[in-house]
């Protein structure tokens, strides 16, 4: 149904810009996009959770979709985020999504209800039936509360190989690449969810990051992830150690807080504005964030 998905390399999950007073910024937005792709990102993600999807609107959040899309312009594919813990809703999501002209969707497990396995199964069950995307499981038990066990994900992909073409994982277990390779083949796309533990993934057998630094580093990112892809570790270690400290900076506050922060500092105008109930980065955050932008030679 959708052989020949796949998903490799620096994948930016976008922040999304707002101006003074709350409005989406289309044209930062549009501005962030090309430079993303100038700089080499792989594919981006649009409205995920540092997307600030949970404070989106149904209409605002395929708005911003379609207008990552329409910049984008086919030159890398366009992933949408767009789970939600009511499977009708997820279900519809997809189709929006698809008439918004997304390439795939980010889906994310059941948060809030806290299904068991078998719901898990169900919930993507349902969504196969009819997906008009290729889907990227997106496993965060931090964020959701709801963990896919590695059984539970390979009896998913197992069941609907053309529909789920990939995993995004999050859980921070760093077995389960080698649980997942075992299950679900070689060729299963995986990407980690954590900056930090990238290098690890790929080593392991990732195939990339669904990342939050490269908003703020998309080169240096895209070039790490391209060290790892040519098999070159060593260099991809020194890359890791160039960014780790902003890996970490940019978590030492509410996500994305931080990030936000950081944007307005390497792109000069970029609006830092947060939606309720994210606020700005603190004053110990900053520093941190400051610091490790001056490590990376970023500023």
């Amino acid at each position: 149904m959708f052989a020949g998905f796949s998903f490799a390399g620096s994948i930016p999950a976008l922040v999304t810009p707002f101006a003074a007073d709350g409005a989406f910024d289309e044209q930062a937005y549009r501005d962030f996009v090309e430079w993303q792709i100038a700089e080499g990102s792989s594919a981006l993600v649009a409205c995920g959770t540092t997307g600030e999807a949970a404070t989106l609107s149904y209409d605002e959040h395929f708005h911003v979709v379609r207008v990552c899309v329409d910049q984008a312009k086919g030159r890398v594919p366009v992933i949408a985020g767009a789970g939600s813990n009511d499977t009708r809703v997820a279900s519809a999501n997809l189709r929006a999504a698809h008439e918004a002209g997304a390439d795939a969707a980010l889906m994310v497990p059941p948060y809030y209800n806290r299904p068991s396995q078998e719901g898990i199964f169900r919930h993507f069950e349902a969504l196969a039936a009819d997906a008009p995307l290729p889907i990227i499981l997106y496993n965060v038990p931090g964020r959701t509360v709801t963990d896919i066990q590695p059984a539970t994900l390979a009896r998913v992909v197992t069941a609907f190989p053309q529909v789920f073409v990939g995993v995004k994982d999050a859980s921070g277990v760093l077995a389960r690449v080698s649980q997942h390779r075992e299950a679900c083949g070689p060729d299963f796309c995986q990407l980690s969810g954590n900056d930090d533990l990238a290098l690890a993934f790929n080593v392991m057998g990732g195939t990339g990051c669904i990342s939050v630094t490269a908003n703020v580093a998309p080169k240096l990112c895209a070039e790490f992830q391209a060290a790892c892809q040519a098999g070159d570790f060593v260099k991809a270690l020194a890359y890791q150690d160039r960014l780790y400290p902003l890996h970490d900076a940019l978590f030492t506050d509410a996500s994305p807080g931080p990030v936000k922060y950081a944007m307005a500092r390497v792109r000069a105008g970029f609006p830092e504005t947060l939606r309720l109930p994210m606020t700005p980065a603190g004053d110990a955050s900053r520093a941190a964030v400051d610091a490790a932008l001056a490590h990376a030679g970023l500023v």
